[in-house]
């Protein structure tokens, strides 16, 4: 049977109504069992419609495109950032260090591209704080990891307290710094003062101008100073996707 003849039947089928008891009773269905494959079949009359099956039977297949990705505006403001200052394009990064999926983002997408963007000085990236609330140990890393840069430790330090991500707290941050070779008292002393509660508030406070709210987030674009204006990317996503952003914005050839 032809596909377009099943989408006919069980558009038929799905407009009937319910089937008598006396007419299921011969094959010893019951009303219930009746009104549930109606439905069955109703669903599956939406989703073929959903799917355009109707464009197997002759009619035209849908040509509109997708929604264009969102575009936003942030600055780079004190973030510390990897690569060249002069980088033709730049990536911002709001992140939270308990966050699952900013630790998934770190140990898969992030390397390949340091190693294809960042490194060859195609893309600097900034790395902005935005500790969610249901992470309670998520604002104090913001801060380990803003004390260690005190010490140009910034990035080593970063990298551990995603790595370690469900071990968060003061212990870990001292032994971290221990393994850093940090200044030990020093870095407690920024700790104990939150020396960098401003910054961290500032980048709060514009994720939240700009729409942002998930972690990761990332703003991939072109600067212009302290400005970035370019796509907004949210999640784990897969290097593909940030190499495709990437090569379909110019300065990147």
């Amino acid at each position: 049977m032809k596909l377009s003849a099943v989408v006919s039947a069980i558009a038929t089928l799905a407009l009937m109504p319910a089937l008598s008891v006396q007419t299921c009773a011969e094959e010893a269905m019951t009303r219930a069992q009746a009104d549930q494959m109606i439905n069955e079949l109703r669903q599956m009359r939406l989703l073929l419609e959903r799917l355009n099956v109707g464009s197997l039977a002759g009619q035209p297949q849908s040509t509109a495109s997708p929604a264009p990705a969102e575009r936003v505006r942030v600055g780079v403001g004190s973030a510390p950032v990897l690569g060249r200052d002069d980088a033709p394009l730049t990536i911002v990064e709001f992140t939270d260090y308990q966050c699952p999926f900013c630790q998934q983002f770190h140990l898969t997408a992030f390397q390949d591209m340091k190693r294809d963007y960042v490194d060859p000085g195609k893309v600097r990236y900034a790395s902005r704080d935005l500790p969610l609330a249901m992470h309670p140990n998520a604002m104090s890393a913001a801060h380990a990891a803003r004390c260690a840069g005190e010490q140009n430790r910034f990035w080593q330090m970063r990298n551990a307290l995603i790595a370690n991500a469900n071990q968060l707290g003061s212990t870990r941050y001292s032994d971290l710094a221990d393994e850093l070779q940090l200044d030990r008292p020093s870095f407690q002393q920024c700790l104990a003062e939150e020396r960098f509660k401003t910054q961290i508030a500032k980048d709060m406070s514009e994720a939240k101008a700009a729409g942002i709210t998930g972690t990761p987030s990332f703003v991939v674009g072109r600067s212009t100073g302290d400005l970035v204006e370019g796509v907004l990317l949210v999640g784990a996503l897969p290097y593909a996707t940030f190499d495709a952003t990437l090569k379909g914005l110019p300065g990147t050839q």
